[in-house]
């Protein structure tokens, strides 16, 4: 029988029985992050749909050598299938699109030490339905932006300052002093000139496929748990290097609508 490695926010009760109902073992297997969304979700506060891929998977993974458990990626799609169905939205699908987070979230807080992707699903044709969805073109393009930098320096390694160079011209250029003074066709330019940013640093396209850039993005989150900040920050904090990180896929929320 494959191993569990996927719980949704309202699996906690599952979650809590797989570890003998103590509440700092829950923690331990879902992260700190994880086992409080849900527990808001078992308290009926109101949560996004998503899932917890649970600290063992990262250990497993990191000890295969970056491979990724078995059955783990299917039981992560079965899971975004339940998201898709509470949303009532598709990942990947123009016409009404499902977006989601991935964060790490260990047992102890590590504020900042691990990394986070956000406004994952989006490629060129998912923005232009978002566009026809929300009457909204500077949103839109401003979260593809915002993707394809964290993307870009989070998972394929690629440096901040060209993406921050290119913002920095175009606020230039506008004579404003805040990226959120930049119009929709300003960030329809941007997007393009990230794309280029990622194609001559990483030597790859940015992938359009909304299963591969989450199925990416979980990884780099493993793969951050060894990060030199955050091997630094628990030895100042005194933390144990073998606990692992989970990694919360959310639904996505926007406060820059």
């Amino acid at each position: 029988m494959t191993k569990k490695w996927v719980y949704t926010l309202d699996e906690i009760d599952q979650a809590e029985a797989a570890v003998g109902g103590d509440w700092d073992r829950v923690r331990g297997l879902l992260g700190g992050k994880g086992a409080n969304l849900g527990e808001m979700n078992r308290l009926g506060v109101p949560v996004p749909p998503g899932f917890t891929i649970t600290t063992e998977a990262c250990n497993t993974y990191l000890e295969r050598g970056g491979a990724l458990p078995q059955g783990l990626w299917e039981q992560a799609l079965v899971a975004l299938r339940t998201m898709e169905e509470k949303t009532g939205k598709r990942f990947g699908d123009p016409s009404n699109p499902l977006l989601v987070s991935c964060r790490s979230g260990a047992k102890f807080s590590m504020p900042g030490m691990m990394d986070t992707v956000l406004d994952i699903g989006l490629n060129d044709e998912v923005t232009k339905g978002m566009i026809e969805l929300t009457g909204n073109e500077r949103f839109a393009y401003d979260s593809y932006r915002r993707l394809i930098q964290m993307f870009g320096t989070v998972v394929l390694g690629v440096r901040d300052e060209p993406f921050e160079d290119v913002l920095a011209s175009y606020r230039e250029k506008r004579g404003v002093s805040s990226d959120a003074d930049l119009d929709g066709n300003d960030f329809r330019a941007i997007v393009e000139e990230f794309k280029e940013i990622v194609r001559r640093n990483a030597r790859i396209e940015f992938p359009t496929s909304a299963e591969d850039q989450l199925q990416m993005a979980i990884e780099a989150v493993f793969d951050s748990w060894n990060g030199k900040r955050a091997r630094d920050y628990r030895e100042a904090a005194g933390i144990a290097h073998d606990l692992g990180t989970g990694v919360n896929v959310i639904t996505m929320v926007y406060g820059h609508r």
